[in-house]
């Protein structure tokens, strides 16, 4: 345990008779989406104006009713099954509702079947339908574009040359579209033509994707949004994803995987909550440990003067002693991997002024760093191009050095608790002192404040695409931060933090959680945006110094205590049926 002292819309057009006939006495209404139905409730006009007893009323169909008949005609049809068409048929004839308007259906068969000058007439009559006359300029470049390239294929160079010229140009469209178009026409052949221009070739295939852009500038009323059942559906389950605080693994993006009969839930059981290792090869409290980018190697670091080196079995997910670093006479409290896995640097307590960078695959020192012994070398971050790193601590030392940890800057009188590099290979983050994260820039020697806090920052991390920070903040637990809006977005519950320093982590499917340890000797992990913890995990037996979560195995996890021993956590093992009844989820261990 390290202590520190420290308005409306236009109206809608009237849609003509699904048969193309005008109407009768009996006036025909069109809903919004597509819906046709007459003035007596939806019934087919007659003659005689007498009711015929012999007609069953129709059912008055919801607004929600006709929006899912037609979705369901839409994927019916997208199918291509021989009997759905006559089923689409029937299914419109039953309830009334039209799959789209008579133009839309015109323009589609035109599309599909290349006759593009027929395509571009459709456009006129769809024109009026449209609450954006202006798309039809866009939707007649798509047309154009693809009868070019069609004709390109078909070497008809003099034809595609005149869409070119007389039709695409004087839509004065995407000028710098049909630059690129015009240089289609030095395509030696039609193989070369579809790799430059990233294109099916002329066929169903590429039509079909050209009808999807189209369809995306008509109203839903006259066309429906391509795919749109699937699309509400793939919404759906992403949805319930996003609200499962246990889910913590890849989601496919199709449907082809997903059962749509239930809602998805991930079981706690699932969850990295359940011991699956004790390790115990240290003999004196762990301060800290950390995977490797790789997720392949654990590195753990420890008041008895040694790192062990953990291989992470790919198959098992357990941890088998790989060789151990020795000679840290102050003991090890952090540790930090290279970009590429192939050195881990070790630093020392506050009364440390050393530094080791370790070779990991051949186990030698490369570096012995002491700048000098008033120094404290607390800290440590990699530059992104691995070849540089800064260290420093809270003596005043802040230090840019080189692999052979010869001295590149150094920044004066900045006391550093913890330090990153950012992605742009030129801004570091330091927490100092006064209770603040700064940017400091060592190109041009800039500085600047982004984190504020009121209580001493003991420790902190960025996530992988450099937005947020996760801080532990001296009594008063872990907080995340947004870093480019320098904005306090949650104070997460829980935790017990004092004075002692504790590194917390993000972690999981797309880093969606956060771990940390406690002095109350237990792992925390929350949802990213819930401020209660969803597991509180128990078994070490004093204060946890510091969480890692395995960056490719989002099921896996470790933790290191001054109980001196590392435990790493992982779903529950399998367990019959009288012993789950029993299970709480959160202690259960296995050696």
């Amino acid at each position: 345990m390290q202590t520190n002292g420290t308005g409306g819309q236009e109206p809608e057009p009237e849609l003509s008779c699904r048969n193309g006939e005008s109407s009768s006495s009996t006036a025909e209404v069109v809903h919004p989406n597509g819906l046709l139905s007459s003035a007596n409730n939806g019934l087919p006009s007659t003659e005689s104006s007498a009711p015929d007893t012999s007609m069953k009323k129709k059912k008055r169909l919801s607004q929600s009713d006709e929006d899912v008949i037609r979705l369901i005609g839409q994927h019916l049809h997208g199918l291509g099954l021989n009997c759905c068409s006559q089923t689409v048929d029937l299914l419109m004839q039953e309830s009334g509702c039209r799959l789209e308007h008579p133009a839309a259906t015109k323009f589609r068969n035109h599309v599909m079947e290349g006759e593009w000058e027929k395509a571009e007439s459709d456009l006129n009559e769809l024109k009026a339908l449209m609450h954006s006359p202006s798309a039809v300029v866009r939707m007649k470049f798509l047309l154009l574009q693809q009868k070019y390239l069609e004709y390109l294929e078909d070497g008809k160079v003099l034809e595609a040359l005149q869409v070119l010229r007389a039709e695409l140009t004087p839509l004065k469209y995407n000028t710098e579209r049909i630059h690129v178009l015009s240089g289609y026409l030095m395509c030696s052949h039609s193989d070369d033509l579809r790799a430059k221009a990233e294109w099916e070739g002329k066929g169903t295939v590429s039509r079909s994707k050209l009808l999807d852009k189209l369809q995306t500038y008509l109203p839903p009323s006259v066309m429906l949004p391509p795919h749109r059942l699937q699309t509400l559906l793939r919404q759906a389950v992403e949805l319930q994803r996003d609200r499962c605080l246990y889910h913590n693994t890849k989601l496919d993006s199709g449907l082809d995987s997903v059962s749509l009969l239930i809602d998805h839930v991930c079981s706690r059981k699932q969850f990295p909550c359940y011991t699956q290792q004790i390790l115990t090869e240290h003999c004196n409290e762990v301060w800290f440990c950390k995977f490797s980018n790789d997720g392949t190697k654990l590195a753990s670091g420890s008041k008895d003067t040694t790192v062990i080196i953990w291989q992470v079995d790919p198959e098992t997910h357990q941890l088998k002693q790989l060789k151990t670093l020795e000679g840290h006479a102050y003991g090890v409290s952090y540790l930090a991997w290279s970009p590429d896995d192939m050195y881990l640097i070790a630093c020392g307590p506050d009364d440390c002024s050393e530094l080791w960078l370790w070779n990991v695959q051949t186990g030698e020192l490369r570096t012995k760093m002491s700048q000098s012994h008033e120094d404290s070398l607390t800290s440590v971050a990699w530059n992104p191009d691995g070849k540089r790193f800064v260290t420093g601590g809270q003596r005043g030392q802040f230090y840019q050095c080189d692999l052979d940890g010869n001295l590149l800057d150094s920044w004066e009188g900045v006391r550093v608790q913890c330090m990153w590099c950012l992605s742009d290979g030129r801004t570091v983050l330091a927490s100092d002192t006064h209770q603040r994260i700064r940017g400091y820039n060592f190109e041009d020697l800039t500085d600047r404040n982004i984190v504020q806090e009121d209580h001493p920052i003991m420790s902190f991390t960025v996530s992988k695409n450099g937005r947020l920070a996760l801080l532990n903040v001296a009594t008063q637990g872990v907080h995340l931060w947004d870093l480019q809006d320098r904005v306090l977005v949650r104070k997460y519950q829980g935790v017990t933090q004092g004075f002692y320093t504790i590194h917390s982590c993000f972690g999981g499917y797309n880093e969606d959680f956060i771990a940390s340890g406690s002095e109350d000797h237990k792992v925390y992990i929350w949802h990213k945006r819930s401020e209660l913890p969803i597991a509180e995990l128990t078994g070490h037996t004093r204060t946890v110094n510091c969480v890692s979560w395995n960056p490719v195995l989002p099921g896996l996890m470790a933790s290191a205590s001054d109980d001196g021993t590392v435990r790493v956590w992982g779903p529950a093992p399998f367990l019959d049926s009288q012993e789950t009844e029993g299970l709480n989820g959160l202690s259960t261990t296995r050696r």
